[in-house]
């Protein structure tokens, strides 16, 4: 298989990472004789350095023409004083809406041995598997007018959906929930916000296409109550952009690290955009101890979903939970057993897990 993968390292911590995943698709490139080429293009604070905004022309041309792209992170407080066009977050806002990305998938399952980590109780967490299916493209985050008026004395931002856009983020929400354990939550505010009104009217009707998924309705914030509370009450979440962005990020303390968390963006056709869910954290850029794990299975849900490459995504992803389960970490981890190690350590023995595993399948297929 011949894929083009364009890297968008962008600032902060991004760059280590993307790294550790270029490390990981060789490994699996060499292993199981895939070729996956590579073109490394600026995003957010550092476009706005070297190009003057933070998603240039040559970025999105780029990404238009890949099979897929991993991004790293944006933002930092290096540019929290420029004007909102300007800010690294409108990059990845704009290559989301260039590349038409509708949908993004974040699932949160936690790691048994990482249980501690959470500031909840493992009694409460423990079971946790599930999948916020977030819009991405429509909402308030890019409705207009979106702007400060009467002199900046008053703001005005605008919630705006068509009937498609919510339609086809409810159908890739109930399809991902025919191949987990058939549950959808749908999240709105129906009781106030005519657009949830229309949400749940659109859920009320497409439910009907998939009868072998139970559905239930419920308002933002009781769902954001229950994802503390009960979160093994949830399968699939799906819900609208700022929502979506809130609860995604509120579910992360299952894991105990946003550090553990990918996500996927994606289109009708396979095309994507695979990022993990923490930031940039400037403060500890170059010094080698950021954890690369949400980044290198954001790779393997690449692998996945837009390369159809299931035993590959497979390997990545029992590569992370056995270094893992071997009692290795990373600084973001709050663990008093095991062996603390840095970004290239913790990437190394991914790695090297599957090299050993593959080799070892090699082995057995050729003997069997």
């Amino acid at each position: 298989m011949n894929k083009k993968i364009v890297l968008l390292p962008g600032d902060g911590i991004g760059a280590e990472v993307i790294q550790s995943a270029q490390e990981v698709l060789h490994a699996i490139a060499e292993e199981y004789n895939h070729r996956f080429s590579f073109e490394i293009q600026d995003i957010g604070g550092a476009a706005v350095d070297q190009h003057g905004t933070p998603l240039p022309e040559t970025t999105v041309s780029a990404c238009q023409q890949a099979d897929a792209v991993l991004l790293g992170a944006v933002g930092g407080p290096k540019w929290d004083d420029l004007p909102s066009q300007l800010r690294p977050e409108r990059g990845l806002l704009g290559i989301r809406s260039a590349l038409g990305l509708y949908a993004n998938l974040r699932p949160i399952k936690g790691f048994s041995n990482l249980m501690h980590a959470s500031p909840l109780k493992e009694s409460v967490i423990k079971g946790s598997d599930l999948l916020i299916v977030r819009e991405l493209t429509g909402g308030l985050y890019f409705g207009k007018p979106s702007e400060r008026i009467d002199g900046g004395e008053s703001v005005v931002d605008t919630l705006f959906y068509t009937r498609n856009e919510i339609e086809r983020i409810v159908d890739k929400a109930f399809q991902c929930a025919q191949g987990r354990r058939k549950q959808l939550t749908s999240v709105d505010k129906a009781n106030v916000l005519e657009s949830s009104k229309l949400w749940r009217e659109v859920v009320e009707e497409k439910k009907k296409d998939y009868p072998d998924v139970l559905v239930e309705h419920l308002l933002v914030d009781a769902a954001a109550m229950k994802l503390i509370t009960n979160p093994t009450h949830f399968d699939v979440i799906v819900t609208e952009n700022l929502f979506g962005d809130i609860l995604s990020d509120e579910a992360s303390v299952l894991t105990g690290s946003l550090g553990m968390l990918p996500s996927a963006s994606l289109r009708d056709d396979g095309v994507g955009l695979y990022e993990p869910v923490h930031g940039s954290a400037p403060d500890i850029a170059g010094k080698g101890v950021a954890n690369p794990t949400a980044m290198i299975l954001s790779t393997a849900m690449m692998l996945r979903h837009s390369f159809g490459l299931e035993e590959e995504a497979q390997l990545v992803e029992q590569a992370v939970q056995t270094v893992l389960d071997n009692g290795y970490y990373t600084a973001d981890i709050q663990q008093t057993v095991g062996r603390k190690v840095g970004t290239r350590e913790m990437t190394a023995l991914i790695v090297d897990y599957i090299k050993s595993e593959s080799a070892s399948h090699c082995i057995q297929s050729c003997y069997a």
